[in-house]
């Protein structure tokens, strides 16, 4: 199963992307792993929150194929400890060809997004920025793999 995590906009924080990268590559280490970024629009002044969220998601729904398992990080998803979710993806490995997971833009996602969607996923109720959800998402990731593993990277 290759994994997918699509990012709408660059990550600015040079230590977020030092952290980001750290994980991706450790990620790869125990399955196929890729960062997909959306490069952010242009003149979203002249673009209501409505708008700007319908266009970031036809940007992102080019992206996904019709077989894909889609996984919204979406404020409304599930929460999950660290060893439900490396369950959780433990199954999504068995049943799903492509398992994408979507970090939105600044104003969440469009109508098209959240109907495309196969389940959505909360991180936590507190709000992060998305810069910081991208680096705190990618260390879940690469715990569920040492958690799948058996590995001791995850203590009780």
């Amino acid at each position: 199963m290759k994994t997918l995590l699509i990012l709408v906009g660059k990550t600015v924080n040079k230590h977020f992307v030092a952290g980001i990268n750290d994980y991706v590559e450790r990620i790869g280490h125990y399955m196929p792993f890729e960062l997909v970024t959306i490069p952010e629009l242009k003149n979203t002044k002249a673009l209501t929150e409505e708008l700007q969220k319908e266009r970031e998601g036809e940007l992102i729904l080019k992206l996904l194929q019709p077989a894909d398992t889609v996984v919204l990080l979406d404020e409304h998803g599930v929460e999950m400890r660290s060893l439900e979710f490396a369950s959780w993806l433990q199954k999504k490995q068995l049943s799903a060809r492509r398992l994408v997971f979507i970090i939105g833009g600044p104003y969440g996602f469009s109508p098209a997004l959240y109907q495309r969607a196969n389940e959505k996923v909360s991180l936590s109720r507190m709000t992060f920025s998305h810069q910081m959800v991208r680096l705190i998402f990618t260390e879940q990731i690469y715990r569920a793999c040492t958690i799948i593993k058996g590995e001791p990277y995850h203590h009780e």
